[in-house]
């Protein structure tokens, strides 16, 4: 009998050493999982939940390669109940309504069901409701995965009912606790010198699993020599920046693009600039937003950002990739260091406030014109004044209602051309009182 124990346990050994390394080295217990501390961690709250004997229905928020699925088969382990796994890629209400029936048949016996869905963010509307009676009642503990947020992607009621836990890439020393696991395992050093080794890190992108896989290759592939970071780069090829246009990262990114551009940061600009067009953003998405931040940010503090990026788009259209890139760079560095106005912006908001309180106002008289004799015999154009003829090219007369007060909309900053600006509307003010006297 203890052959046979010995030939299976063999053969269960020889089994595991076939399984890809990722999957060989998944962690078995919270205490294993890398990076993550802020949520299993001796005070996370996730512990906590687990210790209290209570497990709540879930939705796990992180990047691919972070450790949700995971963190969702111990859960289970952690757990008695009956434990499903499905895809929202593969599956759709046919297979929700066998998992919800056959979970209702285990509760009456006094079974739960914990229900694994990954990618959960794939379900439609519908598909997401008919969670809802089955969460609602206990019949099942759901656990969700998703790359995307939930906030977005899931529907408000079902997120009502389950608690959003955001697991982080997973940084530099949580890979390299990796790469030391896998070592232990292989019972081998990875073959790299001390910068490859950093390379395949940085490479990773904070991805464990893809960097274990690329890990593997190394373990595979290599003569037993140690590469440098050429040979690491020869070996496998580099991985695309994490970067989908559909996802919060196209949002993210092109935020931080734009708070870079009106903080001033030309750096962090070009660094933004350059993590999307990596990852295959369109350039004229890019070009958009500088447009855009020519007259919200900078505005009449420089008239000349607006033209200046506007001209950088055509020459993008001119030139195409790569050379039209340079045309981006040049608009991007001058748009970061030009001066900073957001006034004609906010007097913009508050000009359209105003227009929405005050309702239908005619104009002046003055300023509507008469090209009728019952227009005129109205008063329309009576008392205008033509600028031109004035001694200051200015006349001074208030083109608001009647019935409106003058209001300032307009307030030029103290920086860059706008401080001109602001003079001219200080003169034209005191000329303007002093007819009004």
């Amino acid at each position: 009998m203890s052959d046979l124990f010995a030939v299976k346990n063999q053969e269960g050994a020889e089994e595991n050493l076939r399984k890809p390394l990722p999957e060989r080295l998944r962690p078995r217990t919270l205490d294993e999982i890398v990076g993550q501390d802020h949520i299993v961690g001796p005070d996370g709250p996730l512990t906590k939940m687990l210790a209290s004997g209570r497990l709540n229905s879930i939705m796990l928020w992180g990047p691919p390669g972070c450790g949700k699925t995971t963190l969702a088969r111990i859960l289970a382990d952690r757990t008695d109940m009956h434990f499903e796994q499905l895809s929202a890629i593969f599956s759709g209400v046919q297979d929700l309504r066998k998992v919800f029936d056959a979970a209702k048949i285990r509760r009456t016996n006094g079974q739960g069901t914990l229900l694994f869905v990954d990618e959960i963010h794939r379900f439609n509307k519908s598909q997401q409701d008919a969670f809802l009676p089955v969460v609602e009642d206990g019949t099942i503990i759901l656990i969700g995965a998703t790359t995307e947020n939930p906030s977005f992607e899931l529907n408000a009621a079902l997120l009502s009912r389950a608690q959003v836990f955001v697991l982080k890439r997973l940084e530099t020393d949580a890979l390299e606790a990796l790469l030391m696991r896998a070592e232990e395992a292989v019972e081998v050093k990875l073959p790299l010198d001390e910068d490859a080794r950093e390379m395949l890190k940085a490479m990773a992108d904070g991805d464990g699993r893809y960097m274990l896989s690329m890990a593997e290759q190394v373990f595979a592939q290599s003569s037993g020599e140690t590469l440098d970071s050429e040979g690491l780069l020869k070996l496998t090829q580099r991985r695309a920046p994490l970067y989908d246009k559909g996802n919060d990262a196209h949002y993210n990114l092109i935020s931080s693009f734009h708070k870079a551009l009106r903080g001033s940061d030309a750096d962090g600009a070009l660094y933004w600039m350059a993590r999307m067009l990596e990852g295959g953003e369109d350039p004229e998405y890019i070009l958009r937003r500088m447009t855009c931040v020519a007259s919200e940010d900078i505005s009449n503090a420089d008239p000349h950002a607006l033209p200046l990026v506007i001209a950088a788009w055509q020459a993008y259209e001119r030139l195409g990739l790569p050379e039209g890139e340079l045309a981006m760079a040049q608009a991007c560095t001058y748009l970061a260091t030009a001066p900073k106005s957001n006034a004609s912006y906010m007097a913009l908001k508050s000009a359209k406030r105003a227009a929405r309180e005050t309702g239908s106002l005619m104009p002046p008289k003055h300023a509507m014109n008469a090209p009728t004799k019952l227009m005129k015999a109205e008063g329309y154009n009576l008392g205008y004044e033509y600028d031109h003829d004035t001694p200051e090219g200015f006349s001074g007369q208030s083109y608001f209602p009647d019935d409106l007060p003058r209001k300032a909309f307009y307030k030029p900053v103290e920086r860059g051309f706008e401080r001109e600006i602001k003079k001219r509307l200080e003169y034209w003010s005191k000329i303007r009182n002093q007819k009004m006297k």
